[in-house]
């Protein structure tokens, strides 16, 4: 039988320019996934071409380069999961599956010549801003080299986490987390165990569920389920965008702002509590058995923990070969998991869909800024970026996808552009001023992390009585925008002077504004 979502990867092969890597460029980025391509391509037509693109992997892609299991897809519809200034005219489905924005990557990289750009097998292993020549020296796994400007652009779901289980180092059977898939592996007819009922458990149950054996999904809490409403694009549709001038854009931005309008319901939880009933009599409609119902029925606010959207995977769970668990595991044996009620349940498989280390970005432990502390040791288990992007001590370091960029409820891309433009600023800025760096004033970074705590600390995340993956190791939510992909863009998209402190070229003495 096919597994769902395995389709084959409808792309050729990048093969970027074999050149050594330069000895210093305008700027460095660091990822070649979306945010890092993204990057790169705004530099281009901006007429920038003094930039490298570190990647530590054989291609570009990111999470779709790494994520290949059965039934990977998008949660956002693809009009807005693509670049607003790269756009594709050819999406097959609504909501695309994982190959095909993979191959949108791609063509994105031939498209805009990206190829001599590239560095893959490129690791960046230290990271440090010269206090005195005022430019990034970065130690990668094939030499040195130096940049005035360092973008960081590997985004939070680069790092799977694996909970550290009792027992799962003698488990004789096969483990993988969603992230990093064994195409190889046969799962017809096994024993499956999955741990996790995130986003990616919720497109791998179904689409491996008619191959297994038996499946036993681990969940330590229920989820909230929107229908999904996928199905292919129409050849209409597509003659539609690629021949009414407009077309695109216009069907684009009445979904960016319909899907922006969910962002009322995430700031306040009483929204979301009002529609609660009715999402869930849809939710489990076609659940019939009643302790089944009663296990699938979240007991938080809806939107505390990210909503998944599907059509397949609740019905899924129905099938009589699935068993949906929900106590705890007390130890994993050498065949079977064990529960903490003392169930014994035998498995040959162990899939993990237990997330990635988001509020923990391990190449914050590498990055040295201007008084010697590492970002890591200045965040302290809770990251804080002036607008999601800069840090106060760190010049001329940007953050893609950084604290606070993530969204509940539309295309993270709309984030990333807005961070973009703000470092395209930041370049003609300095430009114009014949500066070395610009770093955010730690009273603007203050005041706006009082803003955004005080806004996050009334919002469902923090409100509504569940545990996720959003809150850092402090307590503190330091993932989330608490508000609309919009509201991001008008106070990120524009670079504005006053909020930074300028440091001058090398050659005039350093002074900061404390």
């Amino acid at each position: 039988m096919k597994v769902r979502g395995s389709e084959p990867q409808r792309f050729q092969e990048i093969r970027p320019v074999s050149s050594p890597l330069p000895r210093h460029v305008r700027v460095a980025i660091v990822g070649a996934g979306f945010a890092g391509l993204g990057m790169a391509i705004r530099l281009r037509q901006e007429g920038i071409n003094d930039f490298v693109i570190l990647e530590r992997a054989g291609d570009v892609g990111g999470v779709w380069r790494d994520n290949v299991y059965p039934g990977c897809a998008c949660d956002v519809q693809s009009l807005l999961y693509s670049f607003s200034f790269a756009p594709n005219l050819g999406w097959s489905r609504v909501y695309s599956p994982g190959w095909e924005i993979q191959a949108y990557l791609h063509d994105c990289v031939r498209r805009f010549q990206l190829e001599s750009f590239l560095r893959f097998g490129h690791a960046v292993l230290s990271s440090k801003w010269d206090v005195t020549t005022r430019r990034w020296v970065l130690e990668t796994s094939h030499g040195v080299l130096t940049a005035d400007v360092f973008v960081v652009a590997v985004g939070t779901l680069s790092e799977p986490v694996i909970p550290p289980l009792p027992g799962l180092e003698r488990f004789r059977g096969k483990v993988m987390h969603s992230a990093r898939w064994d195409v190889s592996y046969a799962l017809a007819g096994r024993q499956v165990g999955v741990v996790g009922t995130g986003a990616s458990a919720a497109q791998i149950v179904p689409a491996i569920q008619p191959e297994v054996g038996r499946l036993v999904l681990f969940q330590r809490t229920p989820a909230w389920v929107l229908p999904r409403g996928d199905k292919p694009n129409s050849a209409l549709r597509k003659a539609l965008y690629r021949w009414v001038p407009g077309a695109r854009w216009l069907l684009r931005e009445a979904l960016r702002v319909l899907r922006d309008s969910l962002a009322l319901g995430f700031q306040h939880p009483w929204i979301f509590r009002l529609a609660q009933r009715g999402v869930l009599w849809h939710m489990l409609k076609g659940v019939k058995d009643p302790s089944l119902r009663d296990r699938l029925t979240p007991r938080y606010t809806m939107g505390c923990k990210r909503i998944l959207v599907s059509d397949d995977y609740l019905p899924a769970l129905t099938r009589p070969n699935v068993e949906v668990v929900t106590a705890s595991i007390r130890e994993v044996r050498e065949d079977a998991v064990v529960t903490a009620d003392g169930a014994v349940h035998p498995v040959d498989t162990l899939i993990f869909g237990t997330g990635f280390q988001a509020t923990d970005m391990p190449l914050g432990h590498h990055i040295q800024g201007r008084d010697g502390r590492t970002l890591a040791q200045v965040w302290a288990g809770s990251p804080r970026a002036f607008l999601g992007t800069t840090v106060s001590g760190f010049p001329n370091l940007f953050l893609l996808e950084g604290p606070h960029t993530t969204l509940g409820h539309t295309s993270v891309l709309l984030m990333m552009e807005a961070q973009v433009e703000h470092v395209l600023g930041a370049l003609r800025y300095l430009e114009a001023r014949g500066a070395a760096a610009v770093e955010p004033d730690p009273r603007a970074q203050d005041a706006f992390m009082r803003d955004l705590d005080a806004r996050l600390s009334r919002s469902v995340w923090n409100q509504g009585g569940c545990r996720s993956w959003y809150m850092d190791a402090s307590g503190r939510n330091s993932a989330l925008w608490p508000g609309s992909s919009t509201s991001f863009r008008h106070r990120v998209e524009h670079f504005e002077p006053s909020d930074y402190v300028t440091l001058p070229r090398a050659s005039v003495p350093l002074t900061l504004r404390s």
